[in-house]
């Protein structure tokens, strides 16, 4: 519930804070200082922070409620999750998970240690140096 609210002060604030146009309406607004908004937006956060212990039933009722909200939000992205990846069709990526499902490749079956000892010799040598 806290983490709703402060979530929703500063996204307020960000809004307020964001540059806007100059219009004629705008000019007839009350002019407030940085330090008057800073010093009412601390005054509303420590208000918030004694809210419980005012109204302790509304609390424990908001806590229940985003504790439902929240469940709800983490089942419906389970679901959208599973309809996303149930339409998508299976495409063969070559994984190792793949590689043991299909037949062996005709690499796989042929026969290993098939070099030569002439293959194994080294081709060229540098002529001993002076």
């Amino acid at each position: 519930m806290f983490f709703l609210l402060r979530m929703a002060f500063w996204l307020g604030l960000v809004l307020v804070l964001l540059p806007r146009e100059k219009t004629p309406e705008s000019e007839k607004l009350p002019q407030i200082g940085a330090a008057q908004a800073v010093q009412a937006a601390t005054a509303a956060v420590s208000d918030m922070g004694q809210f419980c212990k005012r109204q302790p039933a509304a609390c424990e009722v908001g806590g229940q409620a985003a504790t439902v909200i929240g469940q709800r939000a983490e089942d419906g992205a389970r679901k959208l999750y599973r309809i996303i990846t149930d339409k998508r069709a299976p495409e063969p990526t070559g994984s190792i998970g793949m590689a043991e499902t299909t037949d062996a490749s005709p690499a796989d079956q042929a026969p290993r240690d098939t070099l030569t000892p002439d293959d194994l010799a080294p081709g060229w040598r540098a002529p001993p140096g002076p």
